[in-house]
């Protein structure tokens, strides 16, 4: 009997998983957009051609946009926008009507975490030590002066995966001069991190001192990450995600309270009498 040659079917369907971006926005005025956009990214595009969705549940009471010329903002950016999620129905009509179909807002944070904005004694599963694993920008830390002879030597690194500095007695400060997107990470293993520039939602910075952002905080940070109950996090620009410090961590999923969004805030460990796991308390800071 000849053998049968099956024909490969000229489609096909495969479940797979791509990384997409997704842009809360405030507003949908391309002047205030582009300032932002220019401050946030600058000139250069950013992204390398990542697919974007718009999330317009924060973007206020608008029937339609300039679809068009949003998407031609996020391109000059390095964004993709596929689609949009949330907002008024109206609002996704208008985006349907101009080629950006509507996607599901779901989010798979709501079912893994508790409520928002309380404090947990129990890491997140993105703050799990296996983040050293994911995916970094590189920083350039500041040399370690040379150790004494009589000192040992500097314990090599295990992880591959993020980037960090250790001396003889004490880590060097770790500096981060750029940007971190969305799923990247820099880890400053037993010092401190100085950041100069966002980080970005869905971006993480962790220290196993203290957190310094001298810049807009859109992602997750987390001091003390080997356990030290003294380590804070300061940021200039404070609209974290998340936030931890030795293990308890404070999540934002329904955003910054007014109080604190875009202000100078502190984050440091307050313990409370009689109980161990202690009180993440986020205060601003005096800058005046």
């Amino acid at each position: 009997m000849p053998p049968t040659h099956k024909t490969p079917p000229l489609i096909e369907f495969k479940g797979t998983t791509l990384p997409i971006v997704t842009v809360s926005l405030r507003s949908l005025q391309l002047s205030e957009l582009g300032e932002a956009a220019s401050a946030l990214f600058g000139d250069d595009p950013f992204f390398d051609g990542d697919a974007a969705v718009l999330d317009l549940s924060q973007a206020g009471p608008v029937s339609s946009a300039k679809w068009q010329f949003l998407k031609e903002l996020f391109r000059t950016h390095g964004l993709n926008v596929i689609g949009v999620r949330g907002g008024s129905e109206e609002l996704r009509q208008s985006a349907r009507a101009a080629g950006l179909p509507n996607y599901a807002a779901f989010d798979r944070s709501a079912r893994a975490l508790p409520p928002a904005d309380e404090e947990r004694s129990a890491p997140p599963p993105a703050a799990a030590p296996a983040l050293e694993a994911a995916p970094v920008v590189a920083a350039v830390p500041p040399p370690a002066p040379p150790a004494a002879k009589s000192e040992p030597k500097p314990e090599p690194t295990a992880s591959t995966g993020t980037t960090s500095a250790k001396a003889s007695t004490k880590a060097a400060t770790l500096f981060l001069t750029r940007p971190l997107r969305s799923g990247q990470q820099i880890y400053a293993r037993g010092g401190d991190l100085i950041v100069l520039a966002a980080v970005n939602s869905g971006a993480e910075v962790i220290a196993d001192g203290h957190v310094h952002i001298y810049a807009p905080l859109h992602g997750r940070a987390l001091a003390g990450a080997s356990g030290d109950t003294d380590a804070r996090i300061f940021s200039t620009r404070f609209d974290a995600q998340l936030v931890s410090i030795a293990g308890l961590y404070r999540t934002f999923d329904s955003g910054v309270p007014t109080d604190l969004a875009g202000k100078a805030v502190q984050v440091r460990l307050v313990e409370k009498t009689g109980e161990g796991s202690g009180k993440l308390v986020v205060e601003p800071l005096q800058t005046d």
